[in-house]
């Protein structure tokens, strides 16, 4: 690691950890940060070689290292609250050091982004194109990967001019750190360690994902049966920008019944 990661953190009450998807950076969460830093601590951290944390390259590009590195930097119990490849992050901190998460939210997130066998997902010739994309156009392939994510979203062109002026705010990763990164959705498989999650936790989707296909919902209901579930029925990839009110709504209600209990 060059340097330590860095952290932004603002308001004051249970900590709330926000960890963003493949390709993009933490900026995606402002939006929301605005509504609930008055009733939460709201801490965001960008990956390893992305945006603020540009110059912390990680040797070891792993969940396992990830999850270590990012507990270490919030030194405190949190509900960590993970996006897509964000989500499978804060997952394995959860599993790996549950007395540092007081509850897990993973939102358009999977144990396993690939397509297998019984098991719906992202083909793999699709991300193995956009392996090939990333060593030929960087800017290109985040654009085509940001179309894919708003793809089925009543809003398509304002989602993604949304979260593409969030993002583009910092500097973008480069080619290494985007392909490191992507190969996590590529190899990562949290399956078998869903049913060990004793904290609380709710998964969040939305019913047009073309990334994580409804159909794969009711297969993580078995592997995670003491976790809650909420389908956006009119969201994509995003529901935190596509369907702002009412995950905000969602996620501060399970807060208060499931966290927050006094």
């Amino acid at each position: 690691m060059a340097e330590r990661l860095k952290i932004a953190s603002q308001g004051q009450g249970i900590p709330l950890v926000f960890i963003h998807g493949w390709g993009l950076n933490s900026a995606v969460w402002q939006p929301c940060l605005e509504h609930l830093k008055d009733k939460f601590e709201v801490i965001t951290i960008d990956l390893p070689g992305f945006a603020t944390n540009n110059n912390a390259q990680l040797t070891d590009y792993s969940l396992e290292a990830l999850a270590n590195i990012m507990q270490q930097v919030v030194a405190k119990p949190a509900v960590y609250i993970g996006w897509s490849l964000g989500g499978l992050i804060a997952s394995q901190i959860t599993i790996n050091y549950p007395a540092q998460v007081l509850g897990l939210v993973t939102i358009a997130s999977s144990p396993q982004f690939v397509e297998a066998k019984n098991w719906p997902g992202i083909k793999s010739d699709v991300l193995a194109m956009f392996h090939r994309q990333l060593a030929q156009d960087t800017k290109k392939t985040i654009s085509d990967f940001l179309k894919i994510q708003a793809m089925g979203s009543p809003n398509v062109r304002q989602d993604i001019k949304k979260i593409r002026d969030l993002v583009m705010q910092y500097a973008q990763p480069n080619q290494q750190v985007l392909d490191d990164s992507l190969g996590l959705l590529t190899s990562s498989n949290l399956s078998n360690n869903l049913g060990n999650i004793n904290q609380p936790f709710l998964r969040l989707y939305g019913k047009l994902d073309g990334l994580v296909p409804q159909s794969v919902i009711p297969l993580i209901n078995k592997l995670a049966p003491n976790s809650q579930c909420h389908i956006f029925q009119q969201a994509s990839h995003a529901p935190f920008i596509s369907h702002q009110e009412e995950f905000l709504f969602i996620l501060q209600s399970w807060l208060i019944e499931h966290v927050n209990k006094d």
